[in-house]
């Protein structure tokens, strides 16, 4: 999980927020600190922290969708994942530097995660695809060095800075609570997205095609279904669902680097096992709950000045939940995959 207090996360802290300047302040639960609250402003407070963590938690939800399917199909947790948005990030760096809208920004960013996750495929795991699952997990972290050591060499070793949409960190009240535009629009468009995605996956050819290969490849094969299509097509869900949250991401962070990929990744990883790996509601599930668990920690555990340890309690909490349920919110069949 990257560092909550500074360095390259992209979702916003709780305890962060933007002064008019700009930069990065220190927001803790209004209720800390002071004389017993009444029930509203209790309420208030759960509220806004609640809609906190969600905005947080989504950008892990879409992560450790992509990641489960995958691994449903593959059996391999993709480690080259992150970088899908690294070249993402980029290709929205370079078109901004021009001039370019940040709507077409947005949409450029789809398409090259989509195609740069369908080029990872066919270039690198197609090859090794009847392998060890090892040998499959190591060529993921290869993927990964390779894009970074590129973008080291070619680009720079620096990050990349550009202009944010400032309209995003507005804020607007609803019911007399004050939300941030970045977070209903993270919420929203995540909601969309998971919508979408359950309907392909439950109502469409190819998600029954997908479910299929997950639950026994070799029969699947012999119904007619072509491996090199499903398993194409799982890498381009995967890396789609990896654009939206690249788009979330340049939206909060303005700016691409090298090694941003693993940093964005790893939370993903985290919620992908946490919801129990390879269960595509599971994963969803894990993304909020880390948020969640992240926000309330650095809201409401942590003393004033010890956020910094926000991490190591977060991981503290999951530590004790694998003790008492290892296999992670959902415990996963082999035929429940996707």
């Amino acid at each position: 999980m990257p560092n909550s207090g500074s360095g390259p996360t992209w979702c916003r802290p709780t305890s962060e927020v933007r002064t008019p300047e700009g930069t990065p302040g220190i927001r803790r639960s209004r209720l800390v600190g002071r004389s017993p609250p009444g029930r509203e402003a209790i309420l208030t407070d759960i509220i806004q922290q609640l809609i906190d963590g969600l905005g947080r938690g989504s950008g892990y939800a879409l992560l450790a969708l992509g990641l489960a399917i995958i691994f449903g199909v593959m059996h391999l947790v993709n480690f080259a994942h992150g970088e899908v948005i690294t070249v993402s990030a980029y290709l929205g760096y370079w078109l901004s530097i021009h001039g370019t809208s940040w709507w077409l920004i947005a949409l450029a960013a789809l398409g090259a995660s989509t195609l740069t996750a369908v080029i990872i495929e066919f270039v690198a795991f197609r090859r090794v695809r009847g392998a060890e699952d090892f040998t499959m997990l190591l060529t993921s972290f290869g993927v990964a060095i390779v894009v970074r050591a590129g973008f080291s060499m070619w680009v720079s070793t620096k990050p990349r800075q550009f202009d944010k949409p400032g309209w995003i960190f507005n804020t607007v009240k609803v019911f007399g609570i004050s939300l941030e535009v970045y977070d209903l629009i993270v919420i929203g468009v995540t909601a969309v997205t998971l919508a979408a995605v359950a309907y392909l996956l439950r109502r469409t050819m190819f998600g029954v095609s997908l479910r299929a290969a997950a639950e026994d490849f070799d029969a699947a094969r012999l119904m007619g279904i072509r491996a090199n299509r499903v398993i194409s097509g799982a890498f381009a869900l995967s890396g789609l669902l990896a654009g939206v949250a690249a788009v979330m991401i340049l939206m909060r962070r303005g700016q691409a680097e090298p090694g941003m990929g693993l940093d964005i990744l790893l939370p993903g990883v985290l919620a992908a096992v946490i919801g129990g790996l390879g269960s595509l509601s599971g994963a969803v599930l894990g993304g909020f709950a880390l948020g969640l668990a992240e926000v309330m920690v650095r809201a409401w555990i942590l003393p004033e000045g010890f956020t910094g340890l926000t991490d190591g309690v977060v991981f503290a909490l999951i530590a004790i939940l694998f003790i008492f349920r290892p296999e992670g919110f959902i415990r996963v069949g082999h035929a429940e995959r996707v």
